[in-house]
């Protein structure tokens, strides 16, 4: 389950494996190996992806189903903007 979710974040934020490794300063071999489960990353690392992707360790894990954003250090202006995105974005696909 985590490298499927590595995969769908990395991927649905137009990131190559190179990309995401440069920001984790890892290798591509070692994104790679995460993706197809070959190999787990450490919790430091863990902790970096649910920070860098704005998810939580559980989403990322398969404990939670559904992601969680991270609002963590933004300004209230900018989160209340986000929730009116959100908002309509939801209105959008009803």
């Amino acid at each position: 389950m985590l490298g499927k979710r590595i995969n769908e974040q990395r991927t649905s934020r137009g990131w190559s494996q190179v990309e995401l490794a440069n920001r984790l300063g890892v290798t591509k071999q070692t994104v790679s190996n995460w993706e197809n489960e070959n190999i787990q990353p450490s919790i430091e690392m863990l902790l970096r992806l649910a920070e860098i992707f704005h998810t939580s360790t559980d989403y990322l894990l398969g404990l939670e189903q559904v992601p969680r954003l991270s609002v963590e250090g933004l300004p209230d202006a900018a989160v209340a903007h986000l929730c009116l995105l959100i908002t309509d974005l939801q209105l959008g696909n009803s």
